[in-house]
């Protein structure tokens, strides 16, 4: 029987947990939302010991991965899925980026640094951007007002439907991809400020101000994301795990959560 150790049951990961569920898998998980504690280091190894597949979807913790830190030693030679995120490339200058670009060069160093322990460990590395989805998009933030058309020309960025990201995990399960980067992203890279125009379209609504960085009095992470602009290439994702997003631009995954 296949079984999957989840470290994370969070809002993409416990969507990747579900469709596996359905199709027989036992899942055990760490989370608020899962039946293991991270903690009780007897039960985690035990379920670890009976688990044919294990996925990550820990971020790094003041700069340690504490999967990795307490639990390397017993994963063995399962099948290791690692949720990262695409921040480990950094500011490309709004040039494209594919999974041979080199990591570390951004904000984000103590992810690439969890990135490539777990590539070492002969991981399936998915690198994600901004994730969206049900309760989670550029309609929430438009309807809570806290949406922000910012003025940068030239900023771009990729994201991913969360459902997308569960179609390609799962291929990369049945398929038995081989260990190694896969972006998972959308088709369309596009300002934030495209993103929030099509929210308020579809909702009827008026659009924010276009305001600097410094008049829209963003957070020091939010700073952080309008500091890096890339376009994310996910050919390899589509060639190796035969993959293709449900949602290939911004407006396909808008309309579907109105």
């Amino acid at each position: 029987m296949s079984r999957l150790v989840v470290f994370g049951l969070g809002y993409t990961a416990s969507r990747i947990a579900d469709p596996l569920r359905g199709r027989g898998w036992e899942v055990d998980a760490t989370g608020s939302a899962g039946n293991l504690d991270f903690g009780d280091e007897s039960a985690v190894r035990e379920a670890i010991g009976r688990a044919t597949h294990i996925l990550s979807s820990v971020p790094p913790a003041d700069g340690d991965d504490i999967v990795l830190d307490r639990y390397a030693d017993a994963l063995g030679q399962r099948w290791l899925g690692y949720l990262s995120s695409t921040g480990v490339y950094g500011d490309a200058g709004g040039a494209w980026v594919d999974e041979s670009a080199p990591t570390g060069r951004g904000r984000r160093t103590a992810r690439a640094e969890c990135d490539a322990r777990w590539m070492d460990r002969g991981a399936r590395v998915f690198r994600l951007p901004g994730i969206y989805g049900p309760g989670r998009s550029a309609l929430d933030r438009v309807r809570d007002g806290k949406a922000h058309r910012i003025d940068l020309p030239g900023q771009v960025f990729s994201r991913v439907h969360v459902e997308d990201i569960v179609a390609g995990v799962v291929a990369a399960v049945e398929r038995d991809a081989a260990p190694g980067a896969y972006n998972l992203s959308d088709d369309l890279p596009t300002s934030q400020n495209a993103v929030i125009e099509e929210a308020c379209h579809l909702l009827g609504v008026k659009l924010p101000p276009l305001q600097t960085v410094e008049e829209a009095g963003l957070s020091q992470a939010a700073r952080g994301f309008y500091s890096e602009n890339r376009r994310v290439a996910n050919g390899k994702a589509k060639r190796v795990l035969g993959w293709r997003p449900r949602y290939p631009t911004y407006r396909e995954g808008l309309a579907a959560l109105v």
